[in-house]
């Protein structure tokens, strides 16, 4: 692949511009690569946030708009589907429209949608608004990375991917922080309304500060069918993964979707063969690196996100933490991404990425096998030990991972990469919800029993022991106000116990995925396209 020159685009009379001569120099404000990274960093701030920070609200909702659990479930899930389904979609929308533009859209539609949801009444409203942030965060994330790809040399990109990953990383893990804060002594509503004024910062500083660039051999068309294939594909796999912990990993609908998402996955690649100017080529993944590096991001994700799904369970629920002291038990984790993603980037820059990429899923791994050896009673000092060490891994693995698939990627394809990086992340995180979440619930299932006998408990009825075995699997005891004390201290000792069977098991697992992806770290190399977007000033 060649590399592409951007061009400023036509000005607002429809002027051609003059033809290139090099990539364009910031004058002043506009265009200038820090200032440009310090704008999409605060608008990825909003949306990372809004991944974690809203499941702390969630309670509060059901409370307040008198909403079932289900209900309440499709708080997250709503906004989920859509991020997911419409990622890359989007990122072809910037590269088609310029990601400037896309970027202060998906701002603005962002903030707007949170408003919207601090004002709603019914839960109906809530879940519709979700909705839409999810498809103005699909629009804002791509656009993000296809500006700084745009911007930034390639001595440069690296450092800048570091500052952009550390954003995503310590939005996402000071998430369930913030959430607790403004639930504990605000309400919920303060939850997005504060996406309000933080958006507004970023389409003030996006409209004064970003320059739009266009690639000379921008997309000019629509793949209108790749685009309903892709979508329909995404949608079933993603809609799968979030129901199969509730219809059971062996049941026909689960599978029924799956079959259908592989179906729409085959016909999509066999169209984007035939179609003049496709969503995807696939000749991008031709580079093994730029593959490599999708899987390395799935792979990621599900250590990550799935790790850090059963960790908040097992801090409030078993050490009994507040959601605000629960959040600051994992500041390690968050201080080391915030420390470490920078210094990740330099040392890709000077190292490459298949170092580094496999020295952080190596302490992943060793950080995961760590976090199965907790117990009900240790320490906060050990906890941080394997909080920090967990950060520590994933710091140049975020940035490596999102180096190697936009940097491979050609300029005109930037948006493409950018929601391919995205949607890899988004799939890998219910991906780890949903395996590790199965994992977690036949270990505590086969458990329970077991334990309950041995505790010398009365003998549950099979409806009693579901009914238990599901708030087990959270780290809930299942006891009641009428119950004498030396039965609840028991059910707890059985219930904390059991939860921290399956926690293990669950991290265990995890632990493998990042051994895999020690060795799917090897087949990445440097972007071979990074260079396209260099040559800014002021850098």
């Amino acid at each position: 692949m060649t590399s592409q020159t951007t061009v400023d685009a036509p000005g607002p009379g429809g002027e051609a511009p003059a033809a290139p001569s090099g990539p364009p120099s910031a004058q002043g404000l506009r265009g200038h690569p820090w200032l440009t990274l310090l704008t999409v960093a605060v608008g990825v701030m909003m949306v990372a946030l809004d991944g974690t920070i809203v499941a702390i609200a969630n309670p509060a909702i059901r409370d307040d708009l008198n909403a079932s659990f289900a209900d309440v479930q499709w708080v997250s899930n709503a906004y989920f589907l859509a991020l997911a389904v419409t990622l890359i979609t989007a990122g072809k929308l910037g590269d088609r429209f310029g990601h400037r533009q896309t970027f202060l859209i998906g701002v603005t539609g962002f903030a707007a949608a949170s408003g919207a949801i601090g004002l709603s009444g019914s839960i109906a409203a809530v879940v519709t608004f979700r909705v839409f942030q999810g498809l103005f965060g699909a629009l804002l994330m791509p656009a993000a990375l296809g500006v700084l790809r745009a911007t930034f040399p390639a001595e440069k990109l690296n450092m800048a991917i570091g500052v952009w990953g550390m954003v995503i990383g310590a939005s996402t893990a000071g998430g369930p922080i913030l959430g607790g804060v403004l639930v504990e002594h605000v309400n919920w509503q303060s939850v997005f309304f504060i996406n309000v004024p933080v958006g507004a910062l970023a389409l003030l500083l996006g409209t004064v500060i970003l320059l739009d660039h266009r690639a000379e051999n921008a997309p000019r068309s629509f793949d209108l069918l790749g685009i309903a294939l892709l979508s329909g594909a995404m949608f079933c796999l993603v809609w799968a993964l979030i129901k199969a912990p509730t219809w059971g990993w062996g049941d026909g609908k689960t599978w029924v979707f799956m079959a259908v998402s592989v179906a729409l996955f085959a016909l999509f690649a066999f169209w984007e063969t035939k179609v003049a100017e496709p969503l995807i080529p696939l000749g991008l993944f031709r580079s093994v690196a730029l593959s490599a590096g999708v899987v390395l991001m799935v792979l990621m994700a599900i250590a990550f996100l799935g790790g850090l799904f059963f960790v908040t369970f097992y801090l409030q629920n078993v050490h009994g933490l507040s959601p605000v002291k629960a959040g600051l038990h994992l500041l390690p984790l968050t201080g080391m991404m915030i420390v470490g993603s920078p210094l990740a980037g330099t040392a890709i820059t000077k190292l490459g990425p298949r170092g580094p990429l496999a020295f952080g899923m190596a302490v992943t791994a060793v950080a995961l096998y760590g976090m199965s050896t907790l117990e009900p009673d240790t320490g906060s000092g050990l906890m941080s030990l394997w909080f920090a060490l967990l950060g520590l891994g994933l710091a140049p693995v975020m940035v490596g991972a999102t180096e190697v698939i936009v940097g491979n990627a050609p300029l005109e394809l930037s948006g493409v990469a950018g929601g391919l990086q995205q949607a890899a992340m988004q799939i890998g995180s219910s991906l780890g919800t949903a395996v590790l979440g199965a994992v977690m619930a036949s270990k505590v299932d086969r458990d329970l029993p077991g334990n309950w006998a041995d505790a010398g408990l009365p003998k549950l009825t099979p409806d009693q022991l579901d009914k238990a075995s599901e708030a087990v699997q959270v780290g809930v005891a299942p006891v009641t106000k009428d119950m004498p004390e030396p039965i609840v201290a028991k059910i707890t000792a059985v219930a904390h116990d059991t939860f921290i069977s399956g926690m293990s098991l669950a991290s265990l697992v995890a632990a493998g995925v990042a051994l895999v992806a020690v060795l799917v770290a090897l087949f990445t190399k440097r972007g071979a396209n990074a260079e396209a977007g260099a040559g800014m000033g002021h850098i």
